[in-house]
């Protein structure tokens, strides 16, 4: 393409549907309404699959069910729209608008506790910024602004993401690694044409916007005519054309498909578009998609950009696009267009070139590039015929051929995981254009396939099935990479004691989520601990593949001093057979250098190296891969004995240090506590069971004994009668109910512990707490409808000793709602986890970007989070369950207590049905 790093955009469209109404015979065919649902108010417990009373498990009626769809007042149903879903009109208006947590937030007596961290990070702050010229990791300084606008996002996993929102604008873009753009491009848009008789009659911008440029196009579509639904990977927007006899549904398709590590790493997206003629006049229709090569910013101020129509013939199909070249962007379209126009004019040439005959001029070859500060798009039309009462369908696609990529620090080139299937050339993204137009089928026979026996399920409520698969964005959409691993970036003195490793990694390379698009740190470890359920249970070998990683990174060692903006302390960057925190930011050099944090030195966190120990043995019995548990097994004794420090006083249970040392990072924790001592339980019980598989009698011994005596003092310490301490310091911290204290039994039981024989918090115990934390952190607070506050006193008030303790944590909500289900407390789980979403995706409209953290009012904390893909323990939970209740006897179904046979490896992976 003529540069080093070509990055390449494209939209395309089969030739063969630039005449016909559909692949086969016949072309014209009638819309099959068995898919469709009614287009009023939408309720959960009206939905045909939830009809049942209030009284059963995950069925609820707030206040605000249905408002999302309140103003629709259009009739139409869409084209083979799922019943189950996330949807909203385009009219719709969020009534509450919250604002970012600042340090106006903040109490005056947690400031004051803080006010060394905040000085010293203003100081961290302005050199990063002004002498580094470097973006913070986290920047409290400029938080992302609150935007209920967002969509699903486009693309697979790794490949960057182009996220289209609810209204139909393409709004925000992650195409540098982890890097974002937060802008609507105006000129990105779908432009419908209706043409009888060969006149145009109606020619509309499929949005509701009224840009100040391109203002000879026909904006401010009516909203109340038309709505969006979102079923990730999937998402439809319906168009009732008010006065025409006409719909539209637009269907967006991306490649998320469990289990498979090819075609879910394209970075693409297809929009087919379903036009139902309900008129008795036959129809011409023309859909343009127009799109700015760049995003209209500084990248694209230097000029040079320039863009190509293109042909490609492939195995009997014909795919016509148009290529947007870009020194850092892409695109690529097709069937008539328009090569060039300026996207800051009123736009008129095009628009009356598409009302003149429906169509584009198409001229030939390339166009001139760009001149400084002026800025080119282009346009792709497709047109259909349509009957009296017929149907046609036209396909989109838009692909991006970005395969080389840098992070910030510019010390190492790496190739996406895409580029092994179409290359590192950068001339791909015809190819994948043309892959996608033929294969998204079956790409949504295999979605389908998937989510059904979720979406057929009439015991789970409506919200579930919206909230499980459409939390999922995060893992594309997370500043994804999957990039493959060369050669000689695997340490051979490391690489050694590892069988797997080199095989996995060059395999299914490697794999990088954010913490959140706001904390941007890779592979946050305590925060994974929580949303690793989603990996495991749907891409393995991914989740196979960061364990490497991070044990690799746990045996190196950094020693370079820095201080640290808590305690203000200067310590190492990393010490050997410590879990880092992360693996570090996308604009330093993740992987070479990690732990980008700076707030705390994490090498005193008390939970990073016992979530390692847990996840490793969840990974061994939810994959069933002996040659990993045995690779990890030294690691697991390194990561342990130097956690054997932390139990000052040799009871068998570790103490926390009197400052905020685990990922509530600012919520300070003294002596024994419940969340770091639990979690120190179960590790020490998973290495029992660890060591009897590798043969270990001598470290299956000491651990035993670690175990009994740990027990006795965990419950000796810490249990009230109702629940367990938080820790021990005086009161009334002590005293207060943390939402997250059964985390250690979470693991256990999700691991096929936790009861009978391997039994470590007592079960009347953990059921008592679980039932307390719903009493009071859940239906004690904002009366039972936001989720379970962190933490709560035991006279019902919200614990604000601390930033984080009055705050909600969504995935931590998720997962104590799987650890209810886990204790047989099946309608507290969903009750509390619906609290979570309704507030979220319906209430202050954070839809795909959920964030860490809200508090009861005003504000919320980090968008776009990690943590809420915990929700997948929820649906471990449930298969889980009915796997018990499918092979214990009759007489001991319903007691939610059972002792019966414990799933084995792989067989917790089976589907529901």
């Amino acid at each position: 393409v003529g540069t080093q790093d070509p990055e390449n955009m494209g939209t395309g469209v089969p030739a063969s549907e630039q005449t016909s109404c559909a692949k086969g015979d016949p072309q014209v065919y009638c819309p099959d309404n068995a898919g469709g649902t009614e287009a009023g108010q939408v309720t959960d417990c009206d939905s045909p699959e939830d009809n049942r009373p209030l009284s059963e498990p995950g069925c609820s009626n707030p206040q605000d069910c249905g408002q999302l769809m309140a103003s629709y007042e259009g009739k139409a149903k869409g084209y083979q729209v799922p019943p189950f879903g996330w949807r909203i009109c385009l009219a719709h208006e969020f009534a509450e608008k919250r604002k970012p947590f600042n340090a106006n937030n903040i109490s005056l007596s947690n400031l004051i506790k803080h006010l060394g961290m905040g000085l010293r990070y203003l100081q961290w702050w302005y050199r990063k910024t002004q002498v580094e010229k470097k973006t913070p990791f986290i920047d409290l300084i400029n938080c992302v602004p609150l935007r209920q606008i967002y969509g699903c996002p486009l693309g697979g996993i790794g490949g960057g993401t182009i996220t289209r929102g609810w209204r139909g604008q393409f709004c925000r873009w992650q195409l540098n690694p982890g890097m974002y753009q937060h802008q609507t491009v105006i000129a990105d848009q779908f432009t419908v044409c209706l043409r009888r008789e060969g006149t145009t009659v109606y020619q509309q911008v499929l949005s509701v916007e009224r840009p100040s440029v391109l203002r000879s196009w026909n904006w401010g579509l009516c909203g109340y005519f038309a709505f969006y639904h979102a079923l990730y990977p999937r998402a439809w927007t319906v168009y009732q054309l008010p006065g025409q006899n006409v719909t539209l549904t637009c269907r967006q398709i991306t490649p998320i498909l469990p289990h498979d590590y090819q075609d879910s790493s394209l970075p693409v997206g297809v929009f087919v578009w379903d036009v139902e003629n309900e008129g008795d006049e036959a129809l011409d229709v023309s859909i343009m998609f127009s799109m700015r090569n760049g995003l209209g910013g500084g990248d694209d101020a230097p000029g040079g950009l320039w863009n190509e129509p293109f042909y490609l013939e492939r195995d009997g199909e014909t795919v016509q696009g148009l290529l947007l070249h870009h020194p850092t962007l892409t695109a690529d379209t097709t069937v008539t267009h328009i090569t060039a126009f300026d996207p800051d004019s009123t736009g008129q040439q095009v628009w009356q070139d598409l009302l003149q005959d429906g169509q584009l001029d198409s001229p030939a070859g390339r166009s001139t590039p760009s001149q400084k500060g002026v800025g080119i798009a282009g346009a792709v039309c497709v047109t259909g015929k349509l009957p009296p009462r017929g149907q046609c369908r036209l396909e989109f696609s838009l692909a991006w051929d970005m395969p080389r990529i840098m992070f910030g620090a510019k010390g190492q080139v790496y190739y996406r995981r895409y580029t092994r299937f179409f290359g590192r050339d950068g001339n791909a993204a015809p190819t994948l254009s043309h892959y996608a137009l033929c294969r998204y089928t079956d790409w949504e026979e295999k979605i389908s396939a998937w989510q059904s026996p979720v979406l057929d399920d009439r015991s789970l409520p409506a919200w579930y099935k919206s909230a499980l698969f459409n939390e999922l964005y995060f893992l594309a959409d997370g500043g994804t990479v999957w990039l493959e691993v060369p050669e000689d970036s695997l340490p051979e003195e490391l690489v050694g004691s590892m069988c797997q490793l080199r095989p996995i990694l060059q395999e299914y390379g490697r794999f990088g989520y954010l913490e959140g698009q706001e904390y941007r740190m890779y592979n946050t470890y305590d925060v994974h601990f929580y949303a690793s359920f989603a990996l495991v249970m749907l891409w393995p070998k991914l989740e196979l593949s960061l364990q490497y990683d991070m044990a690799l990174a746990t045996l190196r060692e950094d020693l370079t001093r820095r201080q640290y903006l808590m305690s203000g302390v200067m310590a190492p960057v990393k010490r050997r057979n410590v879990i880092p925190h992360d693996i570090g930011d996308p604009d330093d050099e993740p992987w070479l250098r990690v732990n980008a944090y700076v707030v705390h030195d994490t090498a005193d966190w008390k939970d990073l190296n016992l979530k390692f120990v847990l996840q490793v043995y969840r990974d061994y019995y939810l994959t069933g891969d002996q040659g990993f548990l045995r690779d990890m097994w030294p690691v697991c004794l390194a990561v342990m004995e130097s956690e054997m420090k932390f139990d000052k006083d040799q009871d068998g249970l570790i103490e926390n240090g009197g400052y905020a040392d685990q990922t509530y990072d600012g919520w300070v924790t003294t002596g024994p506590s419940a969340y770091c001592g639990g979690l120190w339980l179960a590790a020490v019980a998973v290495m029992v069971q660890m060591a009897v598989l590798c043969g270990a009698q001598d470290v299956q011994d000491k651990f035993s004994s670690i175990l009994r005596r740990g027990q006795e003092a965990y419950e000796r310490l810490l249990w009230n009668g109702r629940y367990y301490n938080y820790d021990c310091s005086p009161p009334p911290q002590s005293c207060s109910i943390m939402s997250d204290q059964c985390a250690g039994q979470w693991f256990l039981r999700a691991s096929g512990l936790g009861e009978g024989d391997t039994e470590v918090f007592p079960t009347p115990h953990v059921v008592c707490a679980l039932q307390t934390i719903f009493e009071f952190n859940v239906r004690a607070f904002a009366g039972g409808a936001m989720g379970a506050v962190n933490g709560m006193q035991p006279h019902g008030v919200p614990d604000r000793s601390s930033v984080q303790s009055d705050e909600v944590w969504v995935g931590v909500v998720y997962g104590l709602a799987a650890t209810m289900i886990q204790e047989g407390l099946t309608w507290e789980g969903f009750q509390t986890a619906e609290g979570c979403y309704r507030t979220v995706w319906e209430r202050l409209g954070l839809a795909f970007q959920t964030p860490e953290a809200y508090c009861q009012q005003r504000v919320f904390r980090s968008l776009a989070y990690m943590r809420p893909l915990s929700i997948w323990a929820m649906q471990l939970a449930l298969q889980q369950q009915q796997h018990k209740k499918a092979s214990r006897p009759i007489a001991e179904q319903g007691t939610g207590l059972s002792t019966g046979p414990k799933l084995g490896p792989k067989e917790a992976m089976a589907n529901p049905k």
